[in-house]
């Protein structure tokens, strides 16, 4: 006699049932909880780097991040004044939902307007992996190929936003900014989408902008 169990389904249970803790937990401490997912390199942190000296007078952000080793980038995300909580996976590809509610004692989520979950990069676990964020942000990079949104759609089907990345290097790249557009409308067609360069800043405010909006919807 032999059993099938099916493993991926009951994970995906149990990080719900935490997932909607989190949520719940967020949305009575009133504060806006985002999730980045990209590829490994595709600009996530250095984009919240330029977000956080941007607004830093204006709203209080913190931010948990989420990598397989290291502490690099929560160092990176301290220099900016911002609080920053590291949780390193070794191994696993992606955040889980109990990964974030064990850290979250770490914060005054009271006092928070928005707080942002960087998660590893990867655009095929996470996907899968409710934290019981209000909003999923994917950005992905020029560098990476035109044919990544077909290759990996559900993280796109599922996103709020889309941010494409390092469009100053257009000009060095044979990457189609309209079928990147048509292609990401085909999975999500309403969904914003940003085009800017983390670097040099070009559209960040657009997308700035966007979000501040959704911290200060009733």
């Amino acid at each position: 006699m032999t059993e099938r169990v099916y493993v991926k389904k009951h994970v995906l249970h149990g990080n719900q049932a935490i997932a909607e803790e989190n949520r719940e937990l967020f949305k009575s401490k009133g504060v806006l909880t985002l999730n980045l997912l990209s590829s490994p390199g595709a600009g996530k942190t250095t984009l919240l780097e330029g977000f956080l000296n941007s607004i830093k007078n204006e709203i209080n952000v913190a931010v948990i991040e989420g990598d397989v080793a290291t502490a690099l980038d929560a160092e990176r995300i301290a220099a900016c004044g911002a609080h920053a909580v590291q949780i390193n996976t070794h191994g696993s590809c992606h955040l889980d939902a109990k990964m974030v509610s064990q850290v979250l004692d770490y914060f005054n989520l009271a006092d928070l307007d928005l707080l942002v979950i960087e998660n590893v990069g990867n655009l095929v676990c996470p996907a899968e992996f409710d934290l019981g964020e209000d909003l999923r942000i994917v950005l992905l990079s020029t560098t990476e190929g035109i044919d990544k949104v077909v290759k990996y759609p559900v993280v796109f089907q599922k996103a709020d936003a889309v941010i494409l990345n390092k469009i100053d290097l257009l000009p060095y790249l044979s990457f189609n900014v309209e079928q990147f557009i048509h292609d990401v409308r085909e999975l999500n067609p309403k969904v914003p989408i940003f085009q800017i360069s983390a670097r040099d800043g070009e559209g960040v405010k657009e997308w700035t902008d966007w979000l501040i909006e959704k911290i200060h919807k009733p």
